[in-house]
């Protein structure tokens, strides 16, 4: 059944349980009496079904109530003077009107949320591709999550092209979170875009981040608002005549995982690169590490909303143990496995934005291997506690 669908019904059965009403208690001041006058609370039906129901059935529950109502005034309290029995017929149009104007006030007004919100969707639509993202041989599952109620998007950015100079994958944070940190992770983000499809190396497509980023702050500083800095994860894959090869940059991001023959790895190739935004404070200039590919790999990214994300006993979400027990998982699955579990271990109570790329071949799945050393994090069951020595 659809919404929509939904929607009627509940609105029906509405109208049917308010007429009910009104009728059952109708019945009652006409068969016990002019001393027990209830009817007089009549009056909150059709200001319940205005705030509730369709225009249409509002309409209806007004007009049963103002019958019921003139019906009780006239018949049934045989006491009452000419003036007062118009008083109370009038008194119940009254109601029966202010009632329709109710809810022709807030059906115009859910019309008006709904063409914003389709607006702002759209918007943010553009900004940020919903995932599963695809680009060239490669698909990123994953989730995003905004700490900002009812945002799609805010400080978690992310991409992946396909480019002449192989395919390029970012995922980036930017300082703070919600809709205060959209601008600086548009200005980034559409940089990378660009950058991505022009220059042939990731130390570049990272100055050209900068610099855009660079000239958001100085804006930024004109109009009294803060200066923001963000860290980003680059990745670049190209095909070569000796088979394929990688290269990873770390803007001062958070590892990344590497997933190889069932065990999971933490990776922190490319590390020791400031955030973007604090480039010129360091003299050493940021340099991407070559990395190996393997058939049967795949790597998991993330933002510290996912890591740094409590428990209720104040714990970190242990994301690195978590995918160790679920590595025979398909990347949707794990994608949908994760985010479940991380709502559940926060109680949906996520301080952060919080995004995770599951990435893989689409005939193949895709890793990394560097040259450096790794460390291995312990298998796990799904569901039991990490057994860390």
């Amino acid at each position: 059944m659809t919404a929509a669908n939904r929607g009627t019904t509940s609105d029906r059965r509405a109208t049917a349980l308010l007429i009910l009403a009104i009728l059952v208690v109708t019945v009652l001041d006409a068969t016990t009496g002019p001393e027990l006058h209830i009817s007089a609370f009549m009056g909150i039906a059709p200001l319940y079904a205005a705030l509730r129901c369709s225009y249409r059935h509002t309409r209806l529950v007004a007009a049963v109530f103002v019958v019921c109502l003139t019906y009780v005034d006239i018949f049934t309290v045989p006491d009452w003077a000419p003036a007062s029995r118009v008083v109370g017929i009038f008194g119940a149009v009254l109601v029966a009107v202010f009632s329709l104007v109710l809810c022709r006030t807030r059906l115009q007004r859910e019309a008006l949320h709904a063409r914003t919100s389709l607006v702002a969707d759209t918007v943010q639509r553009a900004m940020l591709r919903e995932l599963p993202l695809s680009a060239g041989p490669v698909e990123a599952y994953g989730f995003y999550v905004s700490a900002q109620e009812g945002a799609r998007v805010g400080g978690d950015i992310y991409e992946a092209i396909d480019t002449p100079h192989g395919l390029r994958l970012m995922i980036g944070d930017v300082q703070g979170k919600g809709m205060p940190a959209i601008g600086a992770g548009l200005e980034v983000l559409a940089s990378f875009r660009e950058a991505a499809q022009y220059q042939d190396s990731l130390e570049s497509v990272a100055e050209r981040m900068e610099s855009a980023l660079t000239r958001y702050n100085t804006r930024s500083v004109e109009q009294g608002t803060d200066e923001r800095f963000v860290t980003a994860l680059l990745m670049e894959m190209r095909d070569t005549p000796t088979g394929p090869r990688g290269r990873v940059l770390s803007c001062g991001h958070i590892p990344y995982y590497l997933v190889r023959a069932g065990t999971v790895y933490e990776r922190r190739d490319g590390e020791g690169g400031l955030p973007l935004g604090l480039g010129p404070l360091s003299a050493e200039p940021r340099r991407a590490v070559r990395v190996l590919p393997e058939p049967d790999d795949w790597v998991v990214l993330c933002t510290d909303g996912v890591t740094e994300a409590r428990g209720a006993d104040g714990e970190f979400y242990p994301l690195a143990e978590r995918l160790a027990g679920w590595t025979g998982l398909e990347p949707p699955e794990l994608a949908r496995t994760l985010r479940a579990d991380l709502e559940s271990f926060t109680g949906g109570q996520l301080l952060d934005d919080a995004t995770v790329l599951v990435v893989r071949r689409r005939t193949r799945l895709m890793g990394l291997a560097a040259g450096a050393p790794v460390t291995e994090l312990p298998r796990l069951t799904p569901g039991l506690p990490p057994q860390l020595s």
